[in-house]
């Protein structure tokens, strides 16, 4: 099989296309990514002398490109994001680009090419949830820039799988973590700055509650999608991880050897959702998948790559440090 994977110099992209390999290695795997914000060359270091691997500069807005690329490939799995909600409320035109018209030039490309389209999105699109979980037809209901761009995604594609018959697949996921994971997010966040004994920075009063998902195992729900998913549907992705900013912080300065004095709460960031929460009951009774790696097991194995890799991340910039990006 010959996979098209957009943006699979981020974290999930790059864990996907080493996951993928290892398991299928007579697969060949195209990875077009831009080298933006939060892209690595160095997260697939060990495919380097990989002949069904190859690498490709360039953006999926770049149409003329993108039409060789997919004509030469049997599926797409779109990677290719712009995901941070902080730098969303400080520029949102980077994710309107990158999340929506990038999208719009993958799908009016297969639609012409009569290709197939894995796109991955994110609980975020429906917003802030107190009690409940979101199954596939929840309504969509975002909150930030970031979401909205990721929504409106999925409202074109969905808008082609019923004008144009496209076979496009929808998957969201929880909130991943694992090795190379870009340091501006929490956990990676607070391993680094744990490491040199420095401030942690935690938005309001740390209570706010995401699900939290092993990069692998999501790289397994989807490579099952791949196989078995149904065109045209959408599929949740979710491991029932509900723990809230305060107590990862917690565990990982524990875990570290470190107490809560390294802890600092800082002002909110502007339309904070307190909680995600995604129902994947269908991929678990339709496709058989769910998630084999414990939070703690998970936990430990990604301090363990951090302070293995500290060059990996040591090259990223101060600047995703600050607290609240949104401010001047």
């Amino acid at each position: 099989m010959k996979l098209l994977v957009t943006g699979g110099l981020g974290f999930i992209g790059s864990n996907f296309i080493l996951n993928t390999l290892s398991k299928h290695p007579e697969f060949e795997i195209t990875n077009i990514d831009a080298e933006l914000f939060g892209s690595n060359q160095k997260n697939l270091d060990p495919l380097k002398k990989n002949s069904n691997y190859k690498f490709v500069k360039g953006n999926i807005t770049n149409k003329i490109l993108m039409e060789k690329l997919i004509q030469n490939s049997d599926v797409v799995i779109n990677f290719a994001a712009e995901s941070f909600v902080d730098r969303s409320i400080l520029d949102a035109n980077p994710f309107l680009v990158s999340n929506i018209r990038g999208t719009y030039t993958i799908l009016d490309i297969i639609k012409n090419q009569k290709k197939k389209l894995i796109h991955i999105s994110t609980d975020e699109v429906f917003g802030s949830l107190e009690n409940q979980n979101a199954d596939e037809n929840f309504k969509l209901n975002p909150s930030n820039p970031y979401a909205a761009t990721k929504a409106a995604a999925e409202l074109i594609i969905n808008s082609y799988n019923t004008t144009f018959d496209t076979d496009c697949i929808i998957t969201r996921c929880t909130n991943n973590y694992g090795p190379m994971q870009f340091p501006e997010k929490l956990i990676p966040k607070t391993i680094i700055l744990a490491s040199q004994k420095k401030k942690i920075p935690v938005y309001g009063n740390g209570k706010n509650i995401r699900d939290w998902l092993f990069v692998t195992d999501h790289c397994e729900a989807i490579l099952n999608i791949l196989d078995n998913g149904k065109s045209k549907q959408s599929y949740n992705i979710s491991a029932d991880n509900y723990i809230d900013n305060i107590t990862i912080v917690e565990k990982i300065l524990s875990k570290m050897g470190f107490t809560s004095e390294l802890i600092e709460f800082v002002d909110d960031r502007p339309g904070h959702d307190l909680r995600y929460g995604l129902d994947s009951s269908k991929i678990r009774n339709e496709l058989n998948w769910s998630h084999s790696v414990d939070f703690d097991a998970g936990l430990e194995k990604t301090i363990d790559w951090y302070m293995k890799n500290n060059e990996w991340w040591k090259e990223m910039s101060s600047d995703i440090f600050r607290s609240t990006p949104w401010k001047n």
